[in-house]
Formats: structure tokens, sequence, C-alpha cells
């Protein structure tokens, strides 16, 4: 994985939110002898660009209210971030925490660690990732638990089955129709619905 990811970087597009001053000029010209493609914004923009894989952001007291206004626009998915901070304080620790940076770069950039720095940031960023898409799969597997447990409590309640019976009925339509239990349960979840609708119409 460690190698991988380094090979990786060459490539990446990288959005460097900097002011275009020797620092941030120099900044640019190492990510590209790295290999990534490298695009540039400042002032702060109001939307991360939606291409970047990673972002490197300045962040500093006097950009306070357009970082905050940045962050709170962002979706739940998000590129790598790397903050750049030239003093500790707790106003831009705060900003670093709110921006959920992978890494932080101390000023003056150097050439040196940088390359380490992205590094570990994407590879942090990919293990967030990877337990993000564990937990939505999680998520998606104790929704349709529910649906099916749902489903089995109409049949039960509607036909006087057992659990085991209504279990199994849900089970050979599945099979039968050869869609997921899920499904079958909300079409269950569904016609009963729709049966107390009518009921209540009339």
């Amino acid at each position: 994985m460690p190698i991988q990811i380094l090979r990786d970087l060459r490539g990446l597009r990288v959005d460097v939110i900097h002011p275009p001053d020797s620092e941030g000029v120099s900044l640019v010209e190492h990510l590209r002898r790295i290999g990534c493609t490298v695009s540039t914004a400042w002032p702060v923009p109001e939307a991360l660009a939606p291409m970047a894989d990673v972002v490197l952001l300045a962040i500093d007291h006097d950009s306070r209210e357009p970082l905050r206004r940045l962050f709170k626009g962002r979706d739940r998915i998000t590129p790598t971030l790397i903050a750049i901070v030239g003093y500790e304080n707790p106003s831009v620790l705060q900003l670093v925490l709110e921006a959920g940076a992978h890494a932080v770069i101390e000023r003056p950039v150097r050439p040196f660690g940088l390359l380490t720095q992205l590094a570990v940031a994407r590879s942090l960023w990919l293990q967030q990732q990877e337990a993000l898409r564990r937990a939505q799969t999680l998520e998606r597997k104790l929704a349709g638990i529910q649906r099916v447990q749902r489903a089995k409590s109409i049949l039960m309640d509607g036909q006087g089955l057992s659990e085991d019976a209504a279990h199994q009925n849900i089970r050979k339509q599945a099979m039968g129709k050869r869609i997921s239990m899920e499904e079958v349960a909300d079409a269950i979840i569904g016609a009963n619905k729709l049966l107390n609708f009518r009921g209540n119409a009339d």
C-alpha cells in the first residue's frame, strides 16, 4: 500500500489555495516536479474545486470567515486536505480542526518533507474513505434487515404466520422472482400501506 500511494501521487489533481507570493509559487513548482497536476486559487473560493484530489489550503486568522464558509459548504466526501499554517494559536488551531485537515505543513514551506506530508495525508484519506464506505454498507444492511423484519410483522399479523413461516414466505418469493428479500419486503410494506390507505378512505 505505501509504495502504491507514492506511485499514485503522480498525476494527482492538486488545488493550491494560497496567496500568489514567492512561497506559493515555490510550492506549486515543487508539486509539479513531484508529478501532480496543479491549479491555484486566491482569495479563498466559495467552494472546493470539484475535481481536486488534494487541496493545500493556507489557513490564517485573517481568512477566518471565508474559510468557515468554505468548510460549511463541504459535502460529506471531500478531497484530501493539507493545511498550511504560519503560526500556532487557538484560533488557527480551531480552523485547522474545523477544516478536517489530514496533515499540516508549517510556513515557511520547504520542498523537503512535502512529499512525505502528501503521502501521509493521502494514506489517511484513503483509510477514512474505506471506513466511511464500510459504515455506509453496514447502514444499508441494517436498514434492509429492519425492512424485512417489518414485512415479517405484517405477514404475521395479517396471515397469522409464525416468525419463521413469515421469513420463509419472503425468502421463497425472493428466490422465485430472483430478487432480494429486501425488495420483497418493500413490496409487502408498500401493499400494506395501500390497503391501510384504502381502508381509511372507506
